[in-house]
């Protein structure tokens, strides 16, 4: 019987040497569907939205990034990066001088013209898209498995779920609190239902009264939040907004105004889906709360 045939030293090496770099290559699926892989964790990193940015200095990778896009500004070393354009016009040759060696994109924001266009320039992209607060600690894993930062990832994305968590079993069933969320003054957008800042209210036992309406932001009219009547009034910014709420405290004729429930919340934290969106949602809680306290102190039952 013949002996098999022994394997030379120099071909084993071989073969264990592909065998580990399978092993060492980095692989993850995107919100898109793409699956993106790449044989060593990227040195080179361009961001093309400012949530984006964020995520990637959460895993301790805010070295590694050479170009991000306009308002990358947290946190604060952001802002020292290099810009590549906004979402609505991007530096391609700029983005390809860079020479990075992953791209991560927001899938709506960035768009799918820019997306597919550094895809034909042989470049991996990687595209995420957060459509729910519980979406966001899975977009923050997936990265940084294709990042090579499995274990920060983890361990961030565990401390959120439980926050995140917490916060929900606190308010989620208390009384519900009639919100409008004001995203823009004129003309009049609104949350729609497929926002997760909608999903973020219901955490909070508030009810986004246009979550009826398909899509993530909707225009809307005076006459139909005043049909709708609701009981606490909300949006995003610093002092400097606080005219927001002028149109609605002219009209009057609304709980909101007649609770003096008409709250500015702090920019960013919950604008952007990003770790910090616990702290946005504790803040929103916290208002909901205070209106749902009014309310009651009024006598009002009504949902």
């Amino acid at each position: 019987m013949a002996m098999p045939a022994r394997i030379p030293p120099v071909l084993w090496g071989l073969l264990l040497w592909g065998w580990a770099s399978v092993c060492l290559a980095l692989s993850a699926t995107d919100d898109g569907g793409a699956t993106v892989t790449l044989e060593a964790p990227p040195q080179r990193i361009v961001s093309l939205a400012p949530h984006t940015t964020e995520l990637l200095f959460s895993l301790g990778l805010g070295e590694r990034i050479v170009g991000v896009s306009e308002y990358s500004d947290y946190p604060p070393a952001a802002r020292d990066l290099p810009r590549i354009g906004s979402h609505d016009r991007f530096d391609l040759e700029r983005i390809l001088s860079l020479q990075p060696d992953l791209v991560v994109a927001w899938q709506s924001g960035s768009g799918p013209d820019v997306i597919n266009r550094l895809r034909d320039f042989g470049l991996p992209v990687f595209a995420l898209e957060p459509d729910s607060l519980a979406a966001v600690p899975d977009d923050l894993e997936r990265l940084g498995r294709l990042a090579g930062r499995d274990d920060i990832a983890r361990d961030k994305a565990s401390n959120y779920r439980r926050e995140l968590a917490r916060l929900t079993q606190t308010y989620r069933d208390r009384s519900p609190v009639r919100v409008f969320y004001q995203v823009w003054d004129s003309p009049l957008m609104t949350l729609a239902g497929d926002q997760y800042v909608t999903d973020a209210i219901r955490r909070c036992g508030g009810r986004n009264i246009f979550a009826d309406l398909p899509g993530k932001t909707a225009t809307v009219s005076e006459e139909a939040v005043l049909e709708r009547r609701p009981q606490l009034i909300l949006a995003a910014g610093d002092d400097t907004g606080a005219d927001l709420f002028q149109r609605w405290r002219a009209l009057g004729a609304l709980p909101a105004v007649e609770y003096d429930q008409l709250v500015l919340l702090p920019p960013d934290t919950l604008s952007r889906p990003t770790l910090r969106l616990v702290d946005g949602l504790a803040n929103l809680c916290r208002a909901i709360d205070g209106a749902r306290q009014t309310i009651h102190e009024s006598g009002d039952s009504s949902t």
